[in-house]
């Protein structure tokens, strides 16, 4: 097959033209001020650019930058060309040519050409991984669910632990591992050597690279398609290990056909709590004496809704520890995540008498798990389950963990760093919001009338859209105006969601979609806005301390500038 010369042209993000160079991103983005001929973005969004491939080229050559592209680079250029930022098509397509298998788009004769050629000097499972890796780092990836990094994937290696403990308990005598929702495999195919492997993958072109990763890696895999919750294609299965970065902040997960699922030990997860959902899933299907590990947001450790459940977690000794992790770990937000570490308990085994905490959200990710990088006795305590078990049912580590400043330059300059990518962080986050015409031209609509109608759910005071034609994020920013509040604040200032009073424009789908992602670009923002509380507080104690114990010193007034240093003005250059 010819290749389509109508293919659109190869673009790079701002990140691959800096390994184009050999330098920075910050280097790239001062070209682009400085230099008035550098390439205009051909493609992309205002945050996230792309530029021609060519164009980028010839500039770089012109600058005297330009360094020769390796072989997987081309291809990779190559992928973006053909699939552009459908990159999970592309992975797909090159795992079925490596395997000989039928593929829905196949790759182009040049493409297949060079995976054929780099298949041969470097091998099947070298390439391949090198692709996953290349593509789970793109910034412009479109291809659905966030994709489980590397680095948080070998911290969960970490964390597991051995599991050879577990099998007369599970009636096996060989190690199986788990994973519900187990997108590329990442997770997945990380640990235990010599396990058989099982997944299940809701998007059937992710679920068969899953497949094709464990084929080129010689593992013992089985990866069903479907959705865990709704449909578990393994019920009967108990893992030694449990394994799981689930879907966040989905509400249409099936409550209302689940309610009365056995899996529920801890009680029905809340229509808001959907992480809770993937807990109990992942807990049923662990073995006595097994392990289950997921990665959820910070805030499933602290919000109203689901503190009932983790009570039980804590009161049955189900839950043994919750590790703080360090933020820029996931690829598709910078937000904190914890790790939440729960076990069955074996028969005889004697109840737990604490849940440690681990704190480790100014550690450096590529330092966790080594000699050097474990958790110190000051990033973790051991709370006895009274401690926890009170109105608010708080699992955030740090909470618990007291800091303790050993070496008060090394952190003052790990939490100065985290400032200045929370600032980022923030102003990526905070939509770009244009003037409006004062008022918007739509008639009212009732909360209680929704509610009535069975279009909405009420859990508490969160709302929850029950069709396709009301988006949940539009229903719940509209439900937080300044007319709303005050409708559902009494005279003590206690905020109860007045539904019989609440009111809320009408509008298509498609304008209350837009009106939803801004609302739900703000709730990340205030996120990562009470982390950038949280921290504030820490670096502020902990510079006083420092000055006052000499152990930092103020800076030097020469006037000259702490933002920079002289390898940092070279990378530019």
């Amino acid at each position: 097959m010819a290749a389509d010369e109508s293919a659109p042209a190869a673009v790079v993000t701002a990140a691959e033209i800096a390994r184009l160079a050999g330098v920075t991103r910050a280097a790239v983005s001062n070209w682009r001020r400085r230099h008035p001929d550098f390439p205009r973005p051909a493609a992309g969004t205002a945050t996230s650019p792309l530029f021609a491939l060519a164009e980028v080229q010839q500039w770089l050559d012109r600058q005297g930058k330009v360094r020769e592209t390796s072989g997987e680079v081309d291809l990779w250029h190559e992928l973006r060309a053909q699939y552009g930022d459908d990159l999970l098509t592309a992975l797909g397509a090159v795992g079925a040519q490596l395997l000989g298998v039928a593929a829905e788009q196949p790759l182009t004769e040049p493409a297949a050409a060079a995976v054929t050629a780099l298949s041969a000097q470097r091998g099947a499972r070298a390439l391949y991984a090198d692709l996953v890796e290349r593509c789970v780092a793109s910034t412009t990836r479109s291809g659905g669910e966030p994709m489980t990094t590397l680095a948080l994937a070998r911290i969960v290696a970490v964390f597991s632990g051995p599991l050879g403990e577990t099998r007369g308990a599970s009636n096996s005598t060989v190690d199986t591992v788990y994973d519900p929702a187990c997108g590329i495999g990442t997770l997945l195919l990380t640990a235990v050597p010599g396990a058989h492997r099982y997944g299940q993958e809701l998007d059937p072109a992710t679920a068969a690279i899953a497949g094709f990763r464990a084929r080129l890696d010689g593992v013992t895999a089985t990866v069903a398609r479907g959705n865990s919750l709704r449909k578990d294609s393994f019920p009967d299965l108990r893992a030694n290990l449990v394994v799981c970065e689930p879907p966040v902040g989905v509400t249409d997960w099936g409550r209302d056909d689940l309610l009365l699922d056995p899996r529920w030990e801890l009680g029905v997860p809340p229509r808001s709590e959907s992480e809770l959902a993937w807990v109990q899933h992942c807990y049923a299907h662990t073995a006595p004496g097994g392990r289950a590990l997921l990665v959820l947001p910070a805030s499933v450790a602290y919000r109203k809704a689901g503190r009932r459940i983790r009570a039980e977690l804590v009161r049955r000794g189900l839950l043994t520890s919750v590790v703080a992790l360090p933020p820029g770990l996931m690829s598709s937000h910078s937000l904190p995540v914890h790790l939440w570490i729960l076990r069955r308990p074996a028969e005889g085994a004697s109840d737990p008498t604490h849940v440690r905490m681990i704190d480790l959200s100014t550690a450096d990710p590529d330092g966790i798990g080594t000699k050097d990088g474990a958790p110190a006795p000051e990033q973790l305590a051991d709370v006895p389950p009274v401690d926890i078990l009170d109105d608010d049912v708080d699992l955030s580590p740090s909470r618990y963990v007291t800091p303790h400043h050993g070496d008060y330059p090394v952190e003052y300059a790990a939490l100065r760093d985290r400032v200045q990518s929370l600032a980022r962080g923030l102003l990526d986050l905070l939509p770009v919001l244009p003037a409006g015409p004062g008022r918007i031209e739509a008639a009212p609509m009732g909360l209680g009338d929704l509610v009535r109608g069975g279009l909405v759910d009420l859990d508490g005071t969160v709302p929850t859209s029950r069709t396709d034609q009301l988006d949940t994020d539009y229903l719940r920013g509209f439900l937080r105006s300044a007319a709303n509040t005050r409708r559902s604040t009494t005279a003590s200032g206690t905020f109860r969601l007045n539904a019989s009073g609440a009111q809320l424009p009408q509008m298509d789908i498609g304008r209350q979609r837009e009106y939803g992602e801004a609302f739900r670009r703000l709730a990340a923002f205030e996120e990562l806005l009470r982390e950038a509380n949280a921290i504030g507080g820490r670096i502020g104690a902990l510079a006083y301390d420092g000055l006052t114990k000499g152990a930092l010193l103020p800076p030097p007034a020469t006037g000259a500038s702490p933002g920079k240093n002289e390898s940092q003005e070279a990378q530019e250059q």
